[in-house]
């Protein structure tokens, strides 16, 4: 029997979002970025927290059709108030909407983790929820924080690594990087899992 390490693994992360490119990026590890390309509309009476680890998992297993040999990671995050999901708001209009509606509430951020190896047989899912409080905030905070922010491809409109940290009264989670959309603790327990060697 041959004592000779198998080869490492690519590393593929299956999303276009700039802030899970970021984040995976503190890991050190060479990996190449590919879009999912998956209809994210959420099913009928579908809980946030199933929507995100629906579309997490579709998402890794369609970059993963497209790189067999890789380890391929998706993600996906749903604000989830009082169960019902929001997700990013695209517009000014809608992203005022929503900070409206989450004023004085608790709103708990549902990010899902997927990672797939096609040619190892490998997949593993997990949700790392973190509850969020907002405070409660007048007409004129949420237009000057969105004015300054535009947080309009972030779920529930909070961008809590930059300027939206002051519109939360208390942040609850034990992956903090999962707001901000990847959560790396369990990431870095997957990829080991998974076979790919961190530091």
């Amino acid at each position: 029997m041959s004592n000779t390490p198998s080869p490492a693994r690519a590393v593929v992360l299956g999303s276009t979002s700039r802030y899970r490119r970021e984040l995976l990026q503190r890991l050190g590890l060479p990996f190449e970025v590919a879009a999912p390309e998956v209809d994210e509309t959420p099913q009928p009476g579908e809980a946030p927290a199933a929507l995100a680890q629906r579309l997490a998992l579709a998402k890794a297993r369609a970059v993963a059709e497209r790189f067999p040999e890789a380890v391929v990671i998706g993600s996906d995050q749903v604000a989830d108030l009082a169960g019902e999901p929001l997700g990013k708001p695209g517009t000014h209009e809608r992203a005022v909407q929503q900070l409206r509606r989450m004023r004085g509430q608790t709103v708990v951020f549902q990010t899902a983790l997927a990672v797939v190896c096609r040619a190892s047989g490998f997949e593993r899912q997990d949700i790392a929820p973190v509850r969020v409080a907002f405070r409660e905030l007048d007409d004129g905070e949420i237009e000057r924080y969105l004015l300054a922010e535009q947080p309009y491809d972030c779920a529930g409109s909070a961008k809590s690594e930059g300027l939206g940290i002051a519109l939360l009264e208390r942040i609850d989670s034990d992956d903090p990087t999962a707001l901000v959309g990847l959560p790396l603790i369990r990431t870095c327990q997957m990829l080991r899992a998974a076979g790919v060697r961190l530091p």
